[in-house]
């Protein structure tokens, strides 16, 4: 359905990648609720038999937004004043505690066992919104991919903190194959 981009090394780069081609003109993937379904299905977010609906698809489209503004690299939607930073906290913030904390305790017969949290699309968000915090301030370099028309974010988890490229096998070589082009023939 979409054409999303798992390069980013984190769930929360990955949900900023929904946009594509940022760098020359934005393209949305998260179009339809359907969209949003798969994108939840393939990050292996568990989201239930909830149907994914335009409130569910606008809750993922502010977080992204939120998350965007918060990660130091201007988006269109902070540098047209629609995301402050203080609007942008509390919105993770508040989706965050939607994540599930974790198992509850129940009876079988007269037996406890632990039963896992209910899926939900809320909940799925909330895994993002917490992976956003912990990228947000554990101290990750976020980067954006230096082909001049991609602009996928991506953790940079390089030794050196100096990755370029969203993905070696698609922007890196295209670039580097294109300077050995351009060297060859002059």
């Amino acid at each position: 359905m979409g054409d999303w981009v798992w390069d980013g090394g984190r769930l929360s780069i990955d949900l900023l990648n929904t946009v594509r081609h940022r760098a020359r003109s934005p393209r949305e993937t998260l179009r339809t609720p359907a969209d949003l379904a798969v994108w939840l299905r393939e990050a292996d977010l568990p989201h239930g038999e909830d149907a994914v609906g335009e409130a569910a698809l606008s809750a993922a489209r502010r977080l992204r937004a939120a998350i965007d503004a918060l990660t130091g690299v201007p988006s269109a939607e902070e540098l047209a004043g629609e995301v402050t930073l203080p609007v942008a906290v509390a919105l993770v913030n508040a989706m965050a505690a939607d994540a599930p904390t974790g198992p509850r305790l129940a009876l079988d017969g007269a037996r406890p066992v632990a039963v896992p949290p209910e899926p939900s699309v809320a909940a799925a968000l909330g895994r993002v919104a917490l992976d956003a915090i912990d990228l947000l301030t554990g101290g990750e370099r976020i980067g954006v991919c230096a082909a001049d028309d991609c602009g996928v974010r991506f953790a940079d988890r390089s030794p050196a903190q100096n990755r370029q490229w969203c993905s070696m096998r698609r922007c890196g070589n295209r670039s580097k194959a294109r300077r050995h082009y351009t060297r060859s023939t002059t």
